[in-house]
C-alpha cells in the first residue's frame, strides 16, 4: 500500500475533500496525516521521506529543494490540493530532479478554475447591469432620480472577448453558452480550428479590445506577460464596455487602466491588482465605475471538493501506471502559470 505523507493543515483538508472521499484515501493508501493547526513544512517530516510515495501539499507549502527529493528516493507523485506549483521548484530541480525521475506533478488547478469561472460569469453580470452603483444609491435613500442607467447591452447576445484560453477561460467559455454571446478569443498557441472547437473566433489582442462589449484577463503572470495590458489595449474599449480580471494583477498596467476609469467611459472589475491590496489613498477605490474583489474569485465549495475528488483520482491512476489528470506538464515549465 503506497504511503502518502499529507503536510496541509487539518482545516485545509477539510475545505477540500469530503468526508467520504478522506475515507477512501485512508482505505486505499497508507496516509501519515497532519495533526497541527499549521501546513506542516518539509523540514518538520524529513525523517518520514525516506519511505513515502506520494506527498500532499497545499497552500502554505515551502518550495521542494533537491536535497529535500533526494531524501525522499521513493516518491512517485507530488499532489498539490491548490493552484499553482511554479513556487513549488525552481526551473533546476524541474530540469535536474523531477523530470528525470518521472516523478508526477499534479494541481488542483482545474477545481480552482471552476470557481473563478463562476466567479467571472457573475462578475459580468453584475459589471454589466451595473449593480454596485445602484446598490449604493438605493441604501443613499436616492431610490427616484439616481443617473446610473437601467438599460444596455447585458451579458445576454454580447460580444465576449476572452484573453487567453486557459483552464479558466475554457470553463468560463463553457458556462457562457446559455447567454447566446459570441466569443472571440486571443491566445499565441491556439490555432484557429482549436479556437473554433472550443465555440470562440481566434483573433489578435487588438480586436479583442476594440470588437468586445465585455473583455476578460486570464493570461498566466510571466516575464513575457507582464503588463501586457496595457492604454494601447484600454484605449481601444468602446464607451460603457467591461473590463475583467480575475487572474494575475502582474499581467496589467493598472495606471493606464486607472487613466481609463477616471473618464468614465468604462467599467473595470478586479480580484486581482498589483500590489494586493491596493494603498489605502490608490483612486481605485473611490471611483463608481470600478469594483474591487478581494481575490476571492477561486472560492467555492464545488471547486474547493473538486480537488479534492481529483487528487484522489491522481493517486490512484498515478500508482496504477495510468495517465494522470491534472498533471502538470513539467517539460513545459517556462510557460505555465
Amino acid at each position: 500500500m503506497p504511503k502518502v505523507l499529507s503536510l496541509p493543515s487539518p482545516a485545509h483538508i477539510k475545505l477540500m475533500f469530503r468526508d467520504a472521499q478522506w475515507q477512501a484515501l485512508n482505505q486505499e493508501f497508507e496516509v501519515v496525516e497532519n495533526s497541527t493547526g499549521h501546513h506542516l513544512t518539509l523540514d518538520e517530516v524529513k525523517t518520514q521521506l525516506d519511505d513515502c510515495d506520494a506527498i500532499f501539499t497545499g497552500w502554505g507549502a515551502k518550495p521542494f529543494t533537491r536535497e529535500i527529493l533526494d531524501a525522499a528516493p521513493k516518491l512517485k507523485i507530488i499532489a498539490h490540493t491548490a493552484g499553482s506549483v511554479k513556487f513549488l521548484f525552481s526551473a533546476e530541480v524541474v530540469r535536474d530532479v523531477l523530470l528525470p525521475r518521472g516523478i508526477t506533478v499534479f494541481s488542483g488547478n482545474d477545481g480552482l478554475a471552476v470557481n473563478v469561472a463562476e466567479a467571472t460569469i457573475g462578475t459580468m453580470i453584475m459589471a454589466a447591469r451595473r449593480w454596485t452603483e445602484h446598490i449604493a444609491a438605493f441604501k443613499n435613500q436616492n431610490r427616484k432620480g439616481s443617473n446610473v442607467p437601467v438599460n444596455g447591452q447585458f451579458l445576454t447576445g454580447a460580444t465576449v472577448g476572452l484573453v487567453s484560453a486557459s483552464k479558466v477561460a475554457r470553463h468560463v467559455l463553457r458556462v457562457l453558452q446559455p447567454f447566446d454571446c459570441r466569443i472571440l478569443i486571443y491566445d499565441p498557441f491556439l490555432s484557429p480550428e482549436a479556437a473554433r472547437g472550443l465555440g470562440a473566433e481566434l483573433v489578435s489582442l487588438d480586436e479583442i479590445f476594440s470588437a468586445s462589449d465585455i473583455v476578460s484577463l486570464h493570461a498566466p503572470a510571466l516575464p513575457a506577460t507582464e503588463k501586457m495590458i496595457g492604454a494601447a489595449q484600454l484605449k481601444k474599449l468602446r464607451d460603457g464596455a467591461i473590463f475583467v480580471n480575475n487572474s494575475r494583477g502582474a499581467v496589467l498596467d493598472h495606471d493606464a487602466l486607472l487613466a481609463e476609469c477616471r473618464t468614465g467611459r468604462i467599467i473595470a472589475a478586479l480580484d486581482v491588482t498589483t500590489p494586493e491590496p491596493l494603498p489605502p489613498d490608490s483612486e481605485f477605490w473611490n471611483l463608481p465605475n470600478v469594483i474591487l474583489t478581494p481575490h476571492i474569485a477561486g472560492c467555492g465549495a464545488a471547486g474547493y471538493f473538486r480537488i479534492g475528488d481529483t487528487a484522489l483520482q491522481a493517486l490512484r491512476d498515478g500508482f496504477a501506471g495510468r495517465p494522470v489528470a491534472g498533471a502538470v506538464p513539467l517539460n513545459r515549465w517556462e510557460t505555465l502559470a
